[in-house]
């Protein structure tokens, strides 16, 4: 399709980025069509299905509330398998239309329309889902006995069974009524407007390199220019604008730290990071192997490679803004759209069919919004709004191979995340934890299909290095991200922070896990402040890790495996929600419970340090 203003913006944008002839290469980037949700912001199909999302919400709740019980006690006879029926098809229609406003706000939060669309869609739902939040409290107030008496006779209730469990997993943390009411109602004014004051802050902001005022995503791009006075220029400039800011990006963090800390003391967690161990479905057992296993890795992953990269580039040590230079071996021309598409799609189709069939759909079928846009979200993500509808994938591509690796990562996502659907709404999603495997494989996938056909030495040691860097980015920078907000939520409970504190603990963090080959210079104390996940999900960031670690040892059982592993994989995709991750791998004869899990994993980031070394001598 034509480009549209804004996308020709952008790839002038990436041309002044990338070099001459950027806009040619880069090709027709797709923008998402969001119709396949609802036709426009104002249009009469989302306004109907809004005002029947609050009158059946309402409906449900006069039906249902004070009887689940009941219906459970009456086993066979009982209703309560069409109660959750009901229920999972409201999850439906009330997801619909939250994918909707929350898809388009992303595509341009700078836009007061769109904004406004946004926030007045997650009140109008958070009012509805008031009407609802008596149900999954009251089932869970149901004795086991009675629940499972009620599950083994009725048919309707035994299709729900693997959310039911999992449902009750939140038990002991369970509020009363009406405490669980105050906390969802206060969410949109609470902890909901301090994530939007972050986002619109983000957007907003703009970095000065070079004459040109950039927003964050084009600016942390230019971190992996080949020039080190450019490099240079960007932290600088990152560092400035964070600093001028931080008072904001501080208030931020000290409020939703201590929003966080209210709700867990109020349902009893008793670690910090448990409530998010419970939604990931882990336990903080085997969390804690993983971050104890990448810990006690650093020198051998993080700490080796840099002081080899830093031999590389001719430095004694790596200054913050080197650590993603790019070595002289790595191609800098821009990969076009098509290109991109091309590799991943045949990377897919080369382990199975079906995985490309379904990921092609993206392409065909406008699923995915590409472009750098202003106002548009940074980062990338895949959004599987709902399973009456279809996934969305967000890029911001300027054609570099870092972008054909997102595109391959957020598309196993969306694989991931069609093949689930069929769970319905209340047992399609997947735990963070195994979120990420899907979309690490495929970025594997991708790797590897490309390592495979590149018999240039030089080109090669470039890939593995550049592959070495995304995994360590992956686990060992997440895993200290974690610890950084470990420590930073722990000393919360104690009273506010400053700045100061925080740059501290990031800046401590930092130096222990990147090793004594990066130069921590001045500025990158306020680094912290750019990382979104801190603030929408925290602790989200671990999972990272544990995908990564996971589909390394996946890959393991999959290059060995004579037949049947793609029948596997795609079986444990099916399974959405509806499995514990240790029922998951099993059939692999995986076990994250066990410490050498771990280290099965990071080994393979290990061997290919080791092969970096080994090629050192002869491409130098």
């Amino acid at each position: 399709m034509a480009a549209t203003p804004r996308q020709t913006a952008a790839i002038a944008e990436a041309s002044a980025r990338t070099g001459t002839g950027a806009r040619q290469q880069l090709g027709d980037l797709p923008e998402w069509n969001l119709t396949d949700l609802y036709p426009a912001m104002d249009s009469p199909e989302l306004a109907s299905d809004l005002d029947r999302a609050a009158r059946e919400a309402m409906a449900f709740e006069a039906e249902w509330k004070g009887r689940l019980a009941d219906e459970a006690a009456a086993g066979e006879r009982g209703r309560l398998g069409q109660a959750i029926e009901a229920f999972d098809a409201l999850e439906d229609l009330i997801g619909r239309i939250a994918s909707y406003a929350g898809l388009l706000y992303a595509g341009d939060t700078s836009d007061p329309a769109r904004a406004k669309l946004y926030g007045d869609m997650q009140q109008k739902l958070t009012d509805i889902g008031t009407h609802l939040l008596f149900f999954p409290l009251e089932l869970n107030r149901i004795e086991d006995a009675v629940i499972e008496a009620a599950m083994d006779t009725s048919p309707g209730l035994a299709r729900y069974r693997p959310w039911i469990v999992d449902l009750r997993m939140d038990r002991p943390y369970q509020l009363e009524d009406r405490i669980e009411q105050l906390f969802h109602e206060k969410s949109l004014t609470g902890r909901g407007a301090w994530n939007r004051l972050f986002d619109e802050t983000m957007t907003a902001l703009r970095f000065n390199v070079g004459g040109e005022e950039l927003s964050l995503e084009p600016t942390l791009n230019r971190l992996q220019d080949p020039d080190g006075t450019v490099r240079r220029e960007v932290a600088d400039a990152l560092a400035t604008t964070l600093k001028s800011n931080l008072r904001v990006f501080t208030l931020i963090q000290n409020t939703l730290a201590k929003d966080k800390e209210i709700s867990d003391r109020w349902r009893g967690f008793d670690d910090i990071a448990d409530s998010r161990h419970l939604a990931n479905r882990v336990e903080r057992e085997v969390v804690d192997a993983l971050a104890a296993a990448v810990k006690d890795a650093y020198p051998r992953l993080s700490h080796r490679y840099y002081a080899m990269k830093a031999r590389w580039l001719g430095m004694d040590v790596l200054n913050h803004w080197d650590r993603n230079a790019p070595l002289p071996e790595t191609p800098q021309e821009v990969i076009g759209w098509d290109e991109a598409r091309q590799t991943v799609l045949s990377a897919y189709g080369a382990f199975d069919p079906r995985m490309a069939d379904i990921a092609r759909d993206f392409f065909d079928r406008n699923w995915i919004d590409a472009p750098v846009r202003p106002g548009k979200a940074p980062g990338a993500f895949a959004h599987p709004t709902v399973p009456s509808a279809h996934p969305y994938v967000l890029l911001n591509y300027l054609g570099k191979p870092r972008d054909v690796m997102t595109l391959a990562h957020e598309l196993g996502h969306g694989v991931h995340q069609v093949l689930a659907a069929r769970q319905g709404a209340l047992m399609a999603a997947t735990p963070l934890t195994l979120a990420e495997t899907a979309s690490v494989f495929g970025e594997m996938l991708t790797f590897r299909s490309l390592l495979a056909r590149t018999e240039n030495p030089r080109e090669r040691k470039a890939m593995l290095a550049q592959k070495v860097e995304d995994m360590i980015n992956t686990v060992v920078r997440q895993i200290a991200f974690y610890a950084f907000e470990r420590r930073l939520h722990e000393a919360r409970r104690e009273g506010e922070l400053t700045s100061d504190q925080i740059g501290q603990f990031w800046l401590e963090v930092q130096a222990e896990s990147l090793g004594p080959a990066i130069r921590l210079g001045e500025g990158y104390e306020t680094f912290w402040a750019y990382i979104p996940h801190f603030i929408h999900s925290p602790f989200y960031v671990y999972a990272y890790a544990f995908g990564d670690c996971l589909v390394n040892s996946l890959f393991a059982v999959y290059q060995q495996a004579e037949s049947g592993f793609q029948d596997k994989y795609f079986e444990m995709l099916k399974a959405g929600g509806t499995k514990h991750h240790s029922e998951l791998l099993a059939p692999f004869g995986l076990d994250a419970s066990d410490p050498a899990f771990w280290q099965k994993g990071l080994s393979v980031i290990e061997g290919m340090i080791d092969e970096l070394e080994a090629m050192e001598d002869s491409t130098s």
